[in-house]
């Protein structure tokens, strides 16, 4: 049983642009308020689960969509796909994280690994089988990863962690959007040249 209760915020910006006292903000000023009444009086329309996630999974995408933009705009040398979705988690539909890209990685010994990349909106410890866990660290709004994938042995179309790199395949986590754009950038080539400017940007 989902303990949050969530409500709609219809009318909030309007409401919250309205005097505290609007009688005698019409005295004072001349003006008259024309929004919507404050937000105490303004009645709660709580949501469900259902609906707070697919919210949530609509502004997940877009901040995706967003991400995905701004890497594929740095070089033109460097390009990923577009391979957007989301999932929220349990019992928080508030919270969630999506998957923005994913491509291959030449190491120097001309091994290739396979890697996903996501952003989440919330900051919180990673262990294998991208499970989040300890407590949420809510000074920290957002949460850029890399883990390296590889495909199910038993289920070829099904992707799982690849730890054959790091213990948990998490390749780097990060709440810096400019150092997560530099691992991402530094993952999608292996031109020396093109990896130190980079490196400085």
């Amino acid at each position: 049983m989902n303990k949050l209760r969530y409500f709609a915020a219809d009318g909030l910006k309007e409401a919250m642009k309205a005097p505290t006292t609007i009688h005698s903000e019409f005295l004072r000023t001349g003006r008259i308020f024309r929004g919507k009444e404050r937000w105490d009086l303004i009645e709660k329309r709580y949501m469900t689960v259902e609906e707070v996630a697919a919210r949530t999974g609509r502004l997940l995408e877009a901040a995706g969509e967003r991400t995905h933009e701004r890497i594929n705009s740095v070089h033109e040398k460097i390009k990923f796909p577009k391979i957007l979705f989301h999932r929220t988690l349990d019992r928080r539909p508030h919270l969630g994280y999506c998957h923005v890209t994913a491509s291959n990685t030449r190491l120097m010994n001309d091994e290739t690994f396979k890697w996903a990349f996501y952003i989440a909106n919330f900051h919180s410890d990673l262990t294998e089988g991208l499970k989040f866990v300890g407590k949420l660290d809510n000074s920290v709004s957002r949460m850029y990863f890399a883990v390296a994938m590889n495909n199910d042995e038993e289920v070829p179309t099904r992707m799982v962690v690849d730890r054959h790199l790091k213990p948990d395949g998490i390749l780097f986590r990060t709440h810096d959007p400019k150092i997560a754009l530099k691992n991402v950038l530094m993952l999608g080539t292996n031109d020396p040249k093109l990896r130190a400017k980079i490196r400085s940007l």
